[in-house]
């Protein structure tokens, strides 16, 4: 992501710590900065600004303030820093946990801004591709099931060896233009129907 198209939202109820996080965003070239001091209603706020990049400054949070800050993380998938100027060790489990991509405890400096920015950036962006490859491999594992059923049913009810019942089914998607795994789905449930 080009530095310059981002668009960033800081949180910080502090007006001089979100100017110092504003002023180091702004020397980095990000120009699309918008500050918002009050917490109140700010997942309706992430939804009408659409940030790309999340900035969130806590002074002295207390555990309601976190839970909530991480609950918002959980929410928005978008790339989060966190300054917070104290912490304890359930608190940064929790911040991983939420997926917050960058904590920082006690080291808001304007010139620290810019590389924990793009640290946040950088790590969910490994993080959600991980996540995606995760889900496609469950799906192509549960497809893989749907097939392997699919098979047995057909071995069983047309008396044709694993091959041929796989070539069927093959063949089958292949005329219907969908999926193998979407076949074998239909199958299982045709099967279950008059099973019953």
């Amino acid at each position: 992501m080009p530095s310059r198209s981002l668009s960033v939202l800081v949180i910080d109820e502090n007006t001089v710590r979100a100017a110092i996080i504003e002023a180091g965003l702004r020397e980095a070239g990000h120009e699309q900065v918008t500050v918002v001091h009050d917490v109140n209603g700010i997942a309706q706020r992430i939804a009408e600004i659409q940030p790309d990049v999340i900035v969130i400054d806590l002074e002295n949070p207390n555990r309601d303030m976190l839970e909530a800050m991480f609950n918002l993380s959980r929410a928005v998938r978008r790339p989060i820093a966190m300054f917070v100027d104290q912490s304890d060790q359930s608190a940064i489990e929790a911040a991983v946990d939420a997926g917050v991509s960058a904590y920082v405890v006690d080291g808001l400096r304007q010139e620290r801004v810019k590389p924990i920015v793009d640290m946040a950036i950088s790590r969910f962006n490994a993080y959600s591709r991980l996540a995606r490859e995760l889900e496609e491999a469950k799906s192509a594992l549960e497809g893989r099931k749907l097939v392997d059923r699919a098979k047995g049913i057909l071995m069983r009810s047309k008396g044709i060896s694993e091959e041929e019942a796989y070539t069927l089914l093959r063949r089958t998607a292949m005329n219907q233009n969908r999926k193998i795994s979407e076949i074998a789905q239909s199958l299982i449930l045709a099967s279950g129907l008059l099973d019953e």
